[in-house]
């Protein structure tokens, strides 16, 4: 089970909300107009999306520990494909907002049953490893989708890019369903099993200091990316001036600093282990977010002050994230699911509840977001004090 061939699919498992995300986004104006819907509306076909996304996790991370792994990814894909195909024929603004809550909900088993899946197949610090290699390749999908999107969007219409996405769910779903073994300790042949309740399990992590420690260090990790996305085009290109193309360019540039990050993480986590490779992520996370906002804060905001100190944050989320998930979930075989779903709730909602307070700040200047990235940073740096050596 552990292989290559397992690796990549479980890598395009954790992109399935990244990829009905940015492929969709260079054909909103065109869906508006054919199903003559208001911006506020439409807006609704992301936002419910990706509550739908977080909100599965909590479902199918318990499921999978109870029922097994290839089940509930069956079960999950199955609902993605079903909301990309309501959403292809959708006739209204609203039915499509309904099949992108069906989408949602289907996406979400994808990263909650990757992360268990790598759980019950690699130890820890391997585990790491491979949860890096993943995000080497999930750090591109921002820079790709949105060009597929555009091309598909640009030649076909709006409607080809839910065709595309069925399509890809279906194959997963044929992978799942004919090639998946069951990875779940002692669940094989898809028999039921006790596990603990929702509110029991939940309890159990929230008493584990480690445990709090890590999926903190990510959560505010990804807090500190998502505030950049929030307030970054009207920064880059409101204030200073940059075109839609070289803000494309700003962008990529610091999602190559989470490859970067991830890579670090490969060639260096299985020898440090991964609270020191949190430690020294959410260490350069916290100086590079400094160096952002204290010229901001004496007057002094630039371009180039901005962007290259936000590559180097990226390259310390890129180490935290994924040997922070490693290490949340390590200890819990019997709860692996749940473990990894609570992790991805916290990572969800967490940082997106950040990115709207941080927007409710905004104040003509670069003062909101980088303050906010500077405070992701070190408060990142200070929930990696909270993790001990089990």
């Amino acid at each position: 089970m552990a292989s290559l061939p397992m690796g990549a699919f479980l890598t395009a498992l954790v992109g399935l909300g990244a990829l009905s995300i940015d492929t969709f986004l260079p054909s909103l104006p065109a869906m508006m107009a054919e199903l003559r819907s208001g911006a506020a509306t439409a807006q609704l076909t992301i936002t419910l999306f990706l509550a739908a996304f977080a909100t599965a996790q909590l479902l199918f991370g318990p499921l999978s520990d109870r029922t097994g792994r290839r089940g509930a990814l069956v079960g999950g894909l199955c609902l993605f494909v079903g909301g990309a195909a309501a959403s292809l024929f959708a006739r209204s603004m609203p039915a499509l907002v309904a099949a992108r809550v069906v989408q949602g909900l289907g996406a979400g088993s994808g990263p909650v049953l990757a992360r268990a899946v790598v759980r019950d197949v690699w130890p820890p610090q391997r585990a790491a490893r491979v949860l890096s290699l993943m995000a080497i390749a999930q750090a591109l999908t921002p820079i790709l989708a949105p060009i597929l999107g555009g091309f598909m969007q640009a030649h076909f219409g709006w409607r080809s890019v839910f065709l595309l996405v069925a399509a890809l769910g279906a194959g997963f779903l044929i992978v799942a369903a004919l090639a998946v073994e069951e990875t779940a300790p002692g669940r094989g042949g898809g028999a039921k099993r006790d596990g603990p309740t929702l509110g029991g399990g939940v309890a159990a992590l929230a008493r584990d200091r480690a445990y709090v420690g890590f999926v903190l260090a990510v959560m505010l990790a990804f807090a500190g990316q998502f505030a950049f996305i929030s307030g970054s085009a009207f920064v880059f290109m409101g204030l200073f001036g940059f075109s839609p193309r070289a803000y494309g360019f700003a962008f990529a540039l610091v999602a190559f600093g989470l490859m970067t990050g991830s890579f670090l993480s490969v060639h260096h986590g299985a020898r440090l282990g991964p609270e020191q490779m949190i430690r020294r992520g959410a260490a350069l996370s916290a100086g590079a977010g400094l160096a952002m906002a204290l010229p901001v804060a004496f007057g002094h905001a630039s371009a180039v002050g901005i962007l290259v100190p936000m590559y180097l944050f990226a390259v310390g989320a890129g180490v935290v994230m994924p040997n922070g998930m490693a290490g949340a979930i390590a200890p819990f075989a019997h709860m692996a699911g749940l473990a990894s779903a609570v992790l991805g709730f916290a990572q969800m909602t967490g940082a997106a509840a950040y990115s709207v307070g941080v927007s409710r700040f905004l104040d003509g200047t670069a003062r909101p977001m980088t303050f906010a990235i500077a405070a992701s940073g070190l408060a990142c740096f200070a929930s990696a004090l909270l993790l001990r050596r089990r």
